[in-house]
């Protein structure tokens, strides 16, 4: 496939197959996913339905042709080229002559006849399917260019339809190059993968396709090789560059327990490790998925230069009858025909889209489709979260505080036993902190988490809560937590207040409905927020609002620290609330959050956007932009990437929109004859390949 023309024939001829139910082509990855019904729909039917469409599906090795055979069409095809770039060089030498007046005898000496079939000869591959798609009902970019070439044999000027076909070919083959030069970005990174690995067994280690190896079993990465898998270090130590992944320079440590990731490299030291997931199923598969799948979800300016692609080649048939019933001039005809074949229209967006998709990957963004680029180009609005955001997701216990008569260490024994089960980054501090002073949990004989508020538990038949303000007062049999005159361990509560003036975090601690105590975390900054937010409203971000369900005090001194708004105490429904009630009032909404807790959130705003997505389904799923290392860098630099695609885009719609305006009024008046209208269709592709390609060096 050379263009997005190509891709909406094919989904058109696949469509039409009963039992599909959707079809998404990609021109990138010259892929198709189809979701139908298998008790109707069979590979045969699809390979024969696309073959009508006039391309082929690759067969599977065990079914692929006999050699001989296959090279024999090979060679045919390469012949026919050859032929069609060789007869249209030496013709198109031959008519400039002419028009200097030194070969103005020689074409005299071809008969009529066989100038006909050199015509017919050189431009069969591209007749070919003119002819399939006109029994389809069909009309495609090179329906006009045939119709001009017929037409130029038709009034006897067969070399000017020699010309026009070898005009015709480069085209094609410009448009194949500038199609490539955006794929490359893809495939380039699609080779980053291994496709062996030096898989341990009995015998001892053996050289293994990756499709033999199972999570469970363990490979061996030596020094300057590629992980082929991710998984769990087992032994050894080693230093890893994972630019791969998170398009980060800086190599990092990996050691026993450590997770590595499938296409990252061990720059020193070797590496035992426990295979988890193996091919599409690594973040590095997933990774390339949707940069293939990307096309997908296409922009709304993407779905309007397909809606103008569906209309123009009726257009310019309108106006060759015109200018044939006007000027009665088939020459002039041929040239509006000739002129008005360009694929740029159908080119101009996707192009942009799958280099900058492409590009971006490479540096750790990964962006799910010309949708999202769009919506991130537009955005007015920020919303982000607290932890693992704008801070590290690291919180640690800075203090504990009990109630009066009770033992520091039997409140965090309690606290710790209540949190073994959740995976909050608090619940994870709590044990770390228990874990460190050596303190053992008890297993709790019941558990619930209440995502955005707490834990419960019951241990040693008693019922403990751990979790904020809100949550902790509904657990109290009586109000513990009033005004200061009904508080009953006044020294609690004051060193609260000082803590969360502070911007620590706090939780709170009830046991069999006392309330027993707090525990005080609190969780570094991350050291390029200040610059990288300065950066994003530079950038024309009107609104950046913090939205975390910690308490009012600890957002109010975050908030403060980065001089922006905030709403505290927020459940998860509420957060998806407020982007829905900026969603309403017409603003375009950027989330960001680590992709877990805020799930709903990032799939709700216009572009959600999940931190440190290496390695994390979730986030990656939820989010429609991973940034697949912890930089909030990263966040200016996506819409910096976003506008100047959209930016590039329009350039290309209206550049194209000109010149073809321009030429197609030049042929109709008769200024641009047929020839010189087959060498200038090709241009545009080479102009929005040339504007586009700015886009791979993000």
């Amino acid at each position: 496939m050379d263009c997005a023309d190509c891709t909406r024939h094919v989904a058109s001829a696949l469509s039409a197959l009963p039992g599909v139910h959707k079809v998404d082509v990609f021109l990138a990855s010259e892929k198709a996913i189809l979701e139908l019904d298998p008790e109707h729909v069979t590979l045969p039917m699809i390979r024969q339905a696309v073959a009508a469409a006039g391309y082929s599906v690759p067969e599977p090795a065990s079914q692929a042709k006999d050699p001989l055979t296959a090279q024999a069409v090979t060679f045919s095809r390469k012949v026919l080229g050859l032929f069609g770039l060789v007869f249209g060089a030496v013709l198109l030498f031959v008519v400039l002559g002419e028009w200097l007046g030194v070969f103005k005898k020689m074409t005299a000496y071809i008969p009529w006849h066989l100038g006909t079939v050199a015509v017919l000869l050189a431009g069969f591959p591209v007749f070919i399917n003119v002819v399939r798609a006109a029994l389809r009902r069909t009309i495609i970019a090179h329906t006009l260019m045939t119709l001009g070439v017929l037409a130029a044999l038709a009034v006897g000027e067969w070399t000017t339809a020699a010309v026009v076909v070898f005009f015709m070919r480069v085209g094609d083959y410009v448009e194949k190059f500038t199609s490539e030069r955006a794929r490359r970005a893809v495939k380039n990174l699609a080779a980053l993968a291994p496709q062996t690995a030096r898989l341990e067994t009995e015998e001892g280690e053996i050289e293994a396709p990756i499709s033999q190896v199972k999570p469970g079993d363990t490979v061996v990465i030596r020094p300057g090789e590629k992980i082929p898998v991710d998984g769990e270090v087992l032994s050894g130590l080693a230093t890893i560059d994972q630019a791969a992944i998170t398009g980060e320079s800086m190599p990092v440590d990996a050691g026993p327990g450590s997770r590595v990731f499938a296409a990252t490299l061990v720059r020193l030291g070797s590496l035992r490790v426990r295979v988890n997931h193996v091919g599409e199923d690594t973040t590095f598969g997933k990774v390339i998925r949707l940069v293939e799948q990307a096309e997908a979800r296409r922009a709304e300016v993407q779905r309007l230069a397909d809606r103008f692609s569906s209309w123009y080649l009726p257009i310019v048939s309108v106006i060759a009858l015109l200018t044939f019933l006007l000027r009665r001039d088939p020459l002039a005809v041929t040239a509006v025909l000739v002129v008005a074949c360009s694929c740029s229209f159908a080119l101009a967006t996707p192009i942009a889209i799958m280099a900058s998709v492409g590009a971006s990957a490479r540096r750790g963004l990964l962006i799910k489709g010309g949708k999202y680029l769009e919506a991130l180009a537009r955005a007015d609005v920020l919303l982000v979260d607290k932890t693992g955001t704008l801070t590290l997701g690291k919180p640690h216990i800075c203090e504990i505080f009990p109630a009066a008569g009770l033992d520091e260490e039997y409140l965090l024994r309690m606290a710790a036993s209540a949190e073994r089960y959740s995976e909050h980054p608090l619940a994870e501090a709590v044990r770390k902190l228990a874990e460190k002073r050596g303190t053992s949990p008890i297993t709790p004989q019941d558990f619930t988490a209440l995502p955005g508020l707490g834990v419960k538990a019951r241990l040693e038949g008693k019922e403990v809560w751990v979790g904020n303000y809100q949550f902790i007062s509904e657990s109290l049999r009586v109000s513990q937590l009033g005004s200061a005159g009904n508080e009953p361990d006044t020294a609690l509560f004051a060193r609260v207040r000082e803590l969360e003036a502070h911007g620590k975090t706090i939780l709170y601690v009830s046991i069999a409905g006392q309330l027993a105590g707090i525990l005080a975390a609190e969780d570094a900054l991350r050291p390029e927020m200040p610059l990288a937010l300065e950066e994003t409203k530079r950038l024309g971000i009107e609104k950046i609002e913090l939205l975390t369900g910690d308490e009012e005090r600890t957002a109010a001194e975050l908030a403060n620290l980065l001089n922006i708004s905030y709403r505290a105490s927020l459940l998860p429904e509420e957060k998806i609330a407020i982007v829905q009630q900026y969603q309403s009032a017409g603003r375009i909404v950027v989330m960001i959050g680590d992709g877990v807790n805020d799930a709903p959130a990032l799939a709700q705003a216009d572009v959600g956007i999940a931190m440190g997505a290496a390695g994390s389904d979730i986030a990656i799923e939820a989010a429609h932009i991973a940034l697949m290392r912890d930089d909030w860098r990263l966040i200016p630099e996506a819409l910096r990437i976003a506008r100047r695609t959209m930016n590039v885009i329009k350039v290309n719609l209206a550049f194209t929109a000109v010149y073809n305006l321009v030429g197609v009024s030049l042929a109709a008046l008769g200024i641009l004859p047929p020839i010189a209208a087959a060498a200038a269709q090709s241009l545009p592709d080479l102009g929005i390949l040339g504007n586009s390609s700015r886009l791979l060096k993000q």
